[in-house]
């Protein structure tokens, strides 16, 4: 029977900690609406404590959107957890995202404490926010360099404290997917209450592993996924979103998420244009490359048949058709086939003498655009100006 893994987005939180890409509280309304549109089933919508403006975003925020549940982070305090009730008051489904950090070198060289007071002060802000809101996050942050005994003692007695999810971030985005399986497998089968909370994989993508880490942690037993549009995120950024959404429908893992992939493509356009943070071309899924042929090889394969070099149509993610590009690497049937869209045929004899002065013109240029070739055209005099 397939499971549901749950979509946590922090675009609007750990996304928006890109320097120079902070929205207003207009805009992160606005994306929170299309967040809600897309699918996600749990909305991060900011850290209240640490700005009036971080404050007024999580209460517009909660307002606007109804079906998702509204979360706000907090450190293991009482101030940073009052301030996140007060600012979920109009929440209809709200959560407090606290925790503390769980490595030895958080604790000695951040926090500058002890093993002890650091689990004692992450169970009382467990029961303290517990006494506001019913579901309760606890983030055993830098989990990915933690001691494994340590880490199954402090998700153990946060659970029992009452909280309903526990999330493992690989903060500093250094563990190997096979670790972060193993880790998340070593607590499933050795914290005894367990199966009171959902357990969440929150990756950063230090190393490009981001992705991979979180399918590791979902294939081992986590059910919620933290992640951003377009992988924004501190530093290197976060896990992608539509990376593990489309992971889960192209894999047959058992698991399945409540996202419309069709909503993919408009909303990483959304994001980058708000953030004025370009999406790289080669980016997986949502760069402009994802779909685009450039190869003479691939070119011929694809025009056979789309799936000899695509596992994912365009149209799935709302993305625009898939495109041939002309360049010196591509071959006569992707030639071809662009005089014919452009309402010309050709016979082979033809196509070889077109195809001559088609390299010569590429190599002297990355691409060969539509005008570029009609001009071509002309010029052996196969078609008239």
């Amino acid at each position: 029977m397939s499971q549901r893994v749950y979509i946590f987005d922090t675009t609007l939180r750990d996304g928006e900690q890109v320097p120079g890409c902070q929205l207003n509280t207009v805009e992160k309304v606005e994306l929170a609406i299309k967040l809600e549109e897309l699918g996600v089933d749990i909305i991060e919508a900011g850290f209240p404590v640490s700005s009036p403006g971080d404050f007024t975003s999580v209460v517009e925020i909660s307002k606007a959107v109804k079906e998702p549940i509204i979360c706000a982070l907090t450190r293991a305090k009482e101030f940073d957890i009052d301030t996140a009730v007060a600012a979920l008051q109009f929440a209809k489904h709200k959560r407090i995202h606290t925790g503390i950090g769980s490595s030895d070198m958080h604790i000695l060289h951040k926090l500058r404490s002890t093993r002890e007071q650091v689990l004692e002060q992450g169970v009382s802000a467990v029961k303290y926010a517990k006494k506001y809101v019913e579901d309760i996050e606890f983030y055993c942050e830098d989990a990915g360099r933690a001691d494994i005994n340590y880490l199954a003692q402090m998700v153990e007695a946060v659970i029992a404290a009452g909280a309903t999810v526990v999330n493992i971030p690989d903060t500093t985005g250094y563990t190997l997917p096979w670790q972060f399986g193993e880790k998340i497998k070593y607590l499933m089968e050795n914290v005894k209450n367990i199966h009171k909370a959902v357990i969440s994989a929150h990756c950063h993508n230090d190393l490009g592993l981001a992705t991979a880490n979180s399918i590791s942690a979902l294939v081992n037993g986590a059910r919620q996924v933290e992640c951003t549009i377009n992988g924004i995120g501190e530093r290197a950024g976060n896990t992608s979103l539509e990376e593990v959404v489309m992971i889960l429908k192209s894999h047959d893992l058992g698991l399945h998420t409540n996202i419309n992939p069709k909503k993919i493509t408009e909303l990483s356009h959304m994001v980058s244009d708000m953030m004025r943070m370009p999406v790289q071309a080669n980016k997986a899924i949502v760069g402009k490359n994802a779909f685009a042929h450039s190869s003479g090889i691939h070119q011929d394969g694809f025009l056979k048949n789309r799936e000899n070099y695509e596992i994912i149509d365009p149209a799935t993610v709302g993305a625009d058709a898939s495109s041939i590009i002309l360049t010196a690497r591509s071959g006569r049937a992707a030639l071809s086939h662009r005089i014919s869209k452009l309402g010309y045929n050709i016979s082979k004899t033809h196509l070889d003498e077109v195809y001559k002065h088609f390299l010569e013109l590429a190599d002297s240029k990355k691409q060969i655009e539509d005008h570029d070739l009609l001009n071509l055209l002309k010029q052996i005099d196969l078609i008239k100006s």
